[in-house]
């Protein structure tokens, strides 16, 4: 077994949930989800681990979706901040916080990266043309002006993007153009005074160390990195002409910004460390968020990010800027975890267009794990990966269903029928329970080494690799035929095959926590956190006592029928 070192701390982030409704599977594949598999493997190492996320809930879209369901935009934001966080909860996200980007850290920190960068130099005044409505006396944000794509003809294209056809747009591009809010043509352009950030500075400096993490980032990443780079890094601006933000200090530029905000990509990767900041405050820890932020004290942290591929610029770019423009010793991230697209049928997922499946209409037909071991299973990694009904169900009927469920079902009730319901003592383990352990210390070496690695498709593979070991040793030693003519022999082999059920609890927790306690419950009591087993496989599967008391579950994954998939394509869609 692989030594496992515990010499570092790890922090850990997911790309902050946009406050604007419950997310869909995409989300969940692309950075909640994988990110609290790694943390719970950490946990499970016995590495101290700090899973943080929050609401992202800044800017003109949490405006404007307040102001489309009649809401204040606090009371929007309050609102639909339970529901992500019940969602989360029930799909079994493990965050030790989840916090807000609209609570008190975060506006003094990005306040004070604000004003560091104003003193260094980095920020500077630009004037720049925006859209103003008469009619409601406003800036518009360029989402809030929309109009006819002069590309394809869409009439409600946005003035930041038509949705349509995807073309990047500017408000003065779009045809009858008109306010987002009431719908008024009263428009016009006028000059508007922002803060811009000098990114352009610091092109050498991001080159190097985006270079130095060449070996560790995944491919996708380093090159959407050097995209950006090579294309030439532009200056930011980074205020707005809105209310809901945080607020533009006036001992910055001599309060001649007040009344605006950051941008909402300014302030929201300060949240990572804001929320981190919200669980000090929770827990009565004092300053101890800045030991994993800054500083000395942060240098046993490894830092571990994870996010779709559009929000690898912002991390490999924007907010190492404004860490870097600082000019103070805060933490950068270290692994950086990027992912690719999963699209629905082949297309995006659609909350208009009620295309595909979102967090709690999920959990309304099927238990979270069945959703975890799917998405990891097909995690979007090398490409886009696509979701489709009858792969989702192959997937879990012959992986969790046939595979896991199977295994442990047979041989727990095979022991309660046969041995009482206990571990049996009689019998030896023989060459094949030797050539087992053998080979499951090769594949729990390599399952760890992808889950540190943050390879999540290679590591549910090694996963299931190891459960088919364990069916096909049971398939083997027959222990229901060698009963009739060696009690002993298959007394052994069931011995064997309920420290399996004990190993696959602790091997699978990581990624199914909720089916793993019960797996692990059938032998004995479960921890709230299964460890890792670092012990050889020899000594492992000789841990349960002799006449301990087994408890069979019921059965752990119904397989989905083609009558559900139907019904399940009929509620979210299906082929086009």
């Amino acid at each position: 077994m692989p030594a496992i070192s515990r010499q570092f701390r790890v922090l850990i982030t997911s790309a902050l949930p946009y406050i604007n409704g419950v997310k869909h599977l995409g989300n969940v594949a692309g950075s909640l989800l994988p990110a609290d598999v790694f943390g719970r493997f950490q946990r499970a190492l016995g590495r101290e681990t700090l899973l943080i996320c929050a609401t992202d809930e800044h800017g003109s879209v949490a405006e404007l979706a307040a102001a489309e369901a009649g809401q204040d935009v606090r009371t929007y934001c309050d609102e639909q901040y339970r529901l992500q966080k019940r969602a989360g909860d029930g799909f079994l996200l493990s965050w030790d916080h989840f916090g807000r980007s609209s609570n008190r850290q975060n506006h003094e920190l990005t306040q004070h990266f604000a004003r560091a960068l104003w003193k260094r130099g980095f920020l500077e005044l630009r004037t720049t043309k925006q859209v103003f409505s008469i009619a409601e006396n406003r800036f518009l944000p360029d989402r809030y002006v929309i109009g006819t794509c002069p590309h394809c003809g869409y009439d409600r294209a946005r003035g930041d993007q038509c949705e349509n056809c995807t073309r990047v747009l500017d408000p003065v591009d779009l045809i009858n153009p008109r306010s987002a809010l009431s719908g008024s043509s009263a428009i016009e352009i006028r000059d508007s005074l922002h803060l811009f950030l000098k990114q352009s500075q610091f092109v050498p400096q991001l080159r190097e160390w985006i270079g130095g993490h060449r070996d560790v980032w995944p491919p996708l990443v380093s090159s959407i990195a050097n995209k950006w780079l090579d294309e030439g890094l532009h200056d930011r601006g980074i205020t707005r002409d809105v209310a809901w933000g945080v607020a533009v200090p006036d001992d910055i530029a001599d309060g001649r910004l007040k009344g605006k905000v950051f941008y909402v990509w300014f302030d929201a990767p300060i949240e990572y460390i804001g929320a981190t900041w919200e669980w000090a405050d929770a827990n009565g820890k004092g300053d101890a968020w800045r030991d994993w932020w800054f500083g000395e004290k942060s240098r046993d942290v490894r830092y571990y990010q994870f996010m779709g591929k559009d929000n690898v610029p912002f991390h490999t770019v924007g907010f190492p800027v404004t860490i870097m423009g600082s000019g103070e010793p805060w933490k950068l991230v270290d692994r950086l975890k990027g992912f690719n697209w999963l699209n629905y049928y082949g297309g995006k997922f659609s909350t208009s267009q009620k295309r595909g499946v979102f967090m709690e209409p999920a959990l309304e037909i099927l238990p979270a794990d069945y959703w975890r071991y799917y998405l990891m299973a097909a995690a979007p990694e090398g490409s886009d990966a696509n979701f489709t009904w009858p792969l989702f169900a192959s997937i879990i009927n012959k992986d969790l269903a046939d595979v896991l469920g199977n295994f442990v079902n047979r041989v727990t009730r095979f022991c309660a029928a046969r041995f009482d319901g206990r571990v049996p003592e009689a019998g030896s383990y023989g060459s094949a329970e030797h050539a087992l352990a053998a080979e499951l210390d090769r594949r729990i070496q390599r399952l760890t080494e992808e889950l540190e690695a943050m390879e999540f498709r290679k590591a549910v593979a090694e996963l299931r690799a190891i459960w088919v070991l364990g069916n096909e040793y049971l398939t083997e030693a027959a222990p229901w035929t060698r009963i009739k003519t060696d009690r002993d022999a298959a007394a052994a082999s069931v011995r064997m095959g309920l420290n399996l059920v004990h190993l696959f609890g602790h091997l699978s927790w990581p990624l199914i926590p909720q089916s793993a306690q019960k797996i692990h419950r059938a032998v004995m009591d479960a921890p709230d956190i299964i460890p890792w087993p670092d012990e050889p496989m020899a000594e492992f599967l000789d841990g349960l006592g002799p006449g301990q008391k087994i408890n069979p579950p019921e059965v752990l994954f119904a397989k989905i029928t083609d009558e559900q998939i139907a019904e399940w394509e009929a509620r979210f869609g299906g082929p086009q």
